[in-house]
């Protein structure tokens, strides 16, 4: 079932959840175990990311050092298959630029095809650390908008060898990111929101914001897009601060502001559970506030912090 279809059909504000994949060598029951704790609230999906390769450097005999590329969390297409199977539940691989050429793209979508897999979240993705900007691999995408027009041409029978003939459709449900404080790349507001409408005039189906802990901030962000004629559903994403380190962390990473109320309470905190007891306090009273308005659904990051989040969901859901 289609992400737009779970959002027109439900009848309250339904719950969803983003997940990583385990580090490389780790089993799968750590997806398991995060998971389970939640099922009693009818996760609508499970967003699984994807992680695009890392270098690193090996040294050799001789003395010479080697790049290396890793994958640190791979699995993603294979997770989202196993959630769907145990949980019966709409499981949505991110589908990323960084990394893949157009052709592993396509083949990577139709392995999605093969399996039942028809959401999926199309994005940029991050540059690698090694990199002081975005850089595509040869033969890939340099914009999310690229890979939002590849799947549409895909569900529309138009694979990359023009040649083919009487291909078959692919029926894929494409999400996007939005970011309510804009991109950290883009010179202002209105600049995002013209790429922001451009992705969704080229097929993209709904959006799921960025994190954001100030919900004046998403109100606003929702209402500048309906003023730009974007009219798909936007799902706001949530995310429970844990740690200390995370007040210097998400801004850095995630070029987002953290508003001076709940600032001057995490000042108070002495340590990282006082942090957690502020982090559930806001995230319940944001989600609250979120749920009131009539947004769709509450879309949590739970970086395998799956405890805090069941607390949040049982204030709410």
């Amino acid at each position: 079932m289609k992400i737009t279809e779970h959002l027109k059909s439900a009848k309250k504000t339904l719950f969803s959840i983003e997940i990583l994949p385990p580090l490389k060598g780790k089993s799968i029951q750590s997806i398991y175990d995060s998971i389970d704790p939640l099922m009693e609230f009818k996760p609508a999906f499970v967003d699984v990311t994807y992680h695009r390769e890392e270098y690193i450097y090996k040294k050799r005999e001789g003395g010479y050092l080697e790049k290396v590329s890793i994958r640190k969390r791979p699995g993603t297409v294979g997770i989202c298959a196993a959630i769907m199977n145990k949980y019966d539940v709409e499981a949505v691989p991110h589908i990323i630029c960084g990394g893949f050429t157009r052709e592993e793209t396509e083949n990577a979508l139709i392995d999605l095809q093969f399996l039942g897999i028809d959401n999926v979240l199309a994005l940029r993705g991050d540059s690698i650390k090694t990199e002081s900007q975005f850089v595509p691999e040869p033969g890939g995408h340099h914009y999310a908008i690229d890979l939002v027009k590849q799947i549409k041409g895909m569900n529309n029978g138009v694979y990359l060898d023009d040649e083919m003939k009487d291909a078959t459709p692919t029926n894929f449900c494409m999400g996007i990111a939005g970011y309510p404080e804009k991109h950290f790349e883009a010179p202002n507001l209105y600049s995002d929101m013209k790429w922001l409408k451009a992705k969704v005039d080229a097929g993209a189906d709904y959006i799921v914001t960025q994190m954001f802990f100030d919900n004046k901030k998403f109100f606003y962000f929702v209402e500048t897009c309906r003023q730009n004629d974007i009219h798909v559903p936007i799902i706001p994403g949530l995310k429970i601060l844990t740690s200390k380190s995370q007040l210097i962390a998400l801004p850095k990473i995630f070029h987002i502001d953290l508003p001076q109320d709940l600032f001057v309470e995490l000042e108070k905190c002495k340590d990282d559970k006082a942090i957690k007891e502020v982090g559930v306090e806001w995230c319940v009273a944001q989600s609250k506030e979120l749920k009131k308005a009539d947004v769709s659904c509450l879309h949590y990051y739970t970086m395998g912090t799956s405890d805090v989040t069941r607390r949040v969901a049982k204030e709410v859901f």
